[in-house]
């Protein structure tokens, strides 16, 4: 975790330089002047990371994808693992530590938006595309 922390700081720092040292081209915006006004999104995805304290400041919007267990329970059961989890493993440890890791979420006052995991992936994109936009007309 300290090493994504060191690297989502370091995008931070600067967002164009840091894409060009990983090789990823970052075209210019054509009607912005000033590179420094550029708008730059880092998308930071795992459900752990709203536990872990020293990235809690460095999000602005959070977003949580939650299914009921039976869902859950169905998705999990439908993948390929090269080690196939042992029986028992979703009861016994998989569903509680995610109950457990969404409690500590929840206690920690973030502003979290939940989408509904049961939406098509293009219904929950529609959504957070549609919040990101709205988060960058208000800061005009």
């Amino acid at each position: 975790m300290e090493a994504m922390t060191s690297t989502i700081k370091g995008w931070i720092e600067n967002p164009a330089k840091f894409a060009r040292s990983h090789g990823i081209s970052v075209s210019p915006a054509s009607n912005v002047a000033d590179p420094d006004e550029q708008i730059h999104i880092l998308i930071v995805e795992g459900f752990l990371l709203y536990n872990y304290p020293p990235l809690m400041d460095v999000y602005n919007n959070c977003y949580y994808i939650s299914i009921p267990y039976e869902e859950c329970k169905r998705r999990r059961s439908t993948r390929q693992y090269t080690v196939p989890d042992p029986p028992g493993l979703f009861d016994g440890h998989v569903w509680p530590m995610y109950l457990k890791h969404r409690k500590e979420m929840e206690e920690s006052c973030f502003n979290i938006k939940y989408l509904d995991g049961l939406k098509s992936k293009e219904e929950m994109y529609n959504q957070v595309y549609e919040d990101i936009q709205n988060t960058l007309l208000n800061r005009l």
